[in-house]
């Protein structure tokens, strides 16, 4: 391929890979949904996370790629890995499959942004300014529009220890977020989620060996929703993520998630026939202005 052709198809991927990372990662919520039925949620995640790191091992060692040189440099990928995989994934798959909608956790988060925005200046020196403030304002006011049909009462009210624990994971994704963008810049995409996704299945498979029966009944809907859970989640979305954060400034890529509870909302209507409003819409319209003007350069 030519220089020129290279570039402009290099251009044209990491001006796609927003937008891209943003369909992948709103899939999480409905993989979630589609599998709670037949494993149970930490049992789930451990065969995910078993199975990206045979396939990331085998990449890895056939390409070369460099592994990390220092303990440090071992040390602050498993915290990533933690953070990013194992608290964030664990309890947003916990909270689903024990009563929180899958639309709900969309919208958790979208709380994210604004928890990123309030510690990017002072942990990472970033500047927030007042265009990007209102555009993570209307992005938040077009998520909750999206999803607040969705917020029933009595009975069909979301249980508190579901909601707690998917923010206590959203809140593990801000910090996890933040400290990739600190320590890794010069991670190696294959090797490091090696690392990470080990980390990540050591406290999770302590947990699910401690508190589930480990289900896992091997229907079709649980092995479509593992194999995309790996090669569209694992190795997509957060291979994208992680090549957002590294490339750009960690609160514009934390505002995409705003569009990931309108995102949701339409594959929740193609996938199991949830329908949407009028003021729903009108969410999705508002998230996107918003995205579009904290994501601005």
């Amino acid at each position: 391929m030519p220089p020129s052709a290279e570039s402009s198809a290099t251009s044209l991927f990491f001006r796609a890979a927003p937008l891209l990372f943003v369909v992948i990662w709103a899939t999480g919520f409905i993989v979630a949904r589609l599998v709670a039925p037949h494993a149970d949620p930490l049992t789930f995640l451990c065969a995910r996370y078993a199975l990206a790191i045979s396939v990331l091992l085998v990449v890895a060692l056939a390409v070369r790629a460099p592994w990390p040189r220092t303990g440090r440099e071992v040390g602050v990928n498993m915290v990533s890995g933690v953070l990013l995989h194992g608290a964030y994934l664990g309890g947003i798959f916990w909270s689903v499959r024990h009563g929180l909608p899958a639309g709900f956790a969309g919208l958790l988060a979208g709380l994210q942004p604004l928890l990123t925005a309030l510690v990017a200046a002072p942990l990472l020196g970033e500047k927030v300014g007042l265009l990007r403030w209102c555009g993570i304002g209307l992005g938040f006011a077009g998520a909750i529009l999206v999803l607040l049909p969705k917020l029933g009462t009595g009975a069909e009210a979301v249980p508190p220890a579901a909601l707690g624990v998917g923010f206590l994971a959203v809140l593990a994704f801000t910090a996890g977020t933040i400290w990739q963008k600190r320590t890794g810049g010069r991670m190696d995409l294959r090797t490091g989620n090696v690392i990470q996704f080990s980390a990540a299945l050591v406290p999770t498979a302590i947990v699910a060996w401690l508190t589930e029966e480990g289900k896992f009944d091997l229907s079709p809907e649980l092995w479509i929703g593992l194999l995309w859970a790996v090669f569209g989640l694992s190795f997509g979305a957060i291979l994208l993520l992680l090549l957002l954060i590294k490339r750009g400034a960690v609160v514009q890529t934390a505002s995409l998630l705003y569009l990931v509870p309108a995102v949701t909302a339409l594959m929740a209507w193609a996938f199991f026939g949830e329908t949407m409003n009028a003021v729903q819409i009108g969410g999705m319209v508002l998230a996107a202005f918003g995205v579009a003007l904290a994501t601005r350069q």
